[in-house]
């Protein structure tokens, strides 16, 4: 892994099963400008954690029905939505109810995507302050990870804790500590973050 600055990141390694599956799905978001980040569980597993993971979490931006429509189309040549059969039910009854749409690829449903409409501040920020990564010269964007720690262990299971020691870990020379601070208070993780990373 090397750092090519402060919001890029350049990394080599055999591709496992998921990173396949992002690396494939994002790259069609990317063909259709689509603004995307990549949260939660995977990034620690794009790292280099051991752990077995069902889905990979993307936020995407708003759209209207006729992008969205662009976008199902292009989706659907490669990848099965596993909600519902048709982009207006998945766009309207879903993804603006703030609810996951999950795609797998048509021969294998598991792992599979979930992806979803920003909904809060907090998934604004994500997106527009997201961090470039190469993944064998292919990229991707993922969420800050002076965020992804306090969130993991905002989420508090055994498996989130670890994903947060585990990216504090590998990225601890590189974090903007104040910036990671900040989600800390609030997340109002505080005493947990001490217990847990400190």
């Amino acid at each position: 892994m090397k750092f090519l600055n402060k919001k890029t990141i350049k990394l080599d390694k055999v591709l496992n099963k998921l990173d396949k599956l992002a690396l494939e799905f994002t790259k069609i978001l990317t063909k259709q400008k689509i603004r995307y980040v990549i949260v939660s569980g995977y990034v620690a597993i794009l790292f280099g954690r051991s752990r077995a993971s069902e889905d990979i979490d993307i936020i995407i931006e708003k759209l209207d029905l006729k992008k969205f429509n662009e976008l199902w189309q292009a989706l659907c040549k490669e990848f099965e939505c596993l909600n519902t059969g048709t982009a207006q039910t998945a766009y309207e009854e879903y993804l603006l109810n703030n609810c996951a749409l999950r795609f797998s690829r048509k021969d294998d449903f598991v792992p599979n995507i979930e992806m979803k409409f920003v909904k809060v501040d907090l998934d604004n920020w994500t997106l527009d302050e997201r961090m470039k990564v190469f993944v064998n010269e292919k990229l991707i964007f993922i969420s800050p990870i002076e965020l992804e720690i306090p969130f993991k262990i905002f989420l508090g299971s055994e498996k989130d804790i670890e994903d947060a020691r585990f990216l504090y870990r590998i990225f601890k020379e590189k974090l903007d500590n104040a910036l990671m601070q900040e989600f800390v208070r609030k997340l109002k993780v505080e005493k947990e973050f001490n217990r847990f990373i400190r």
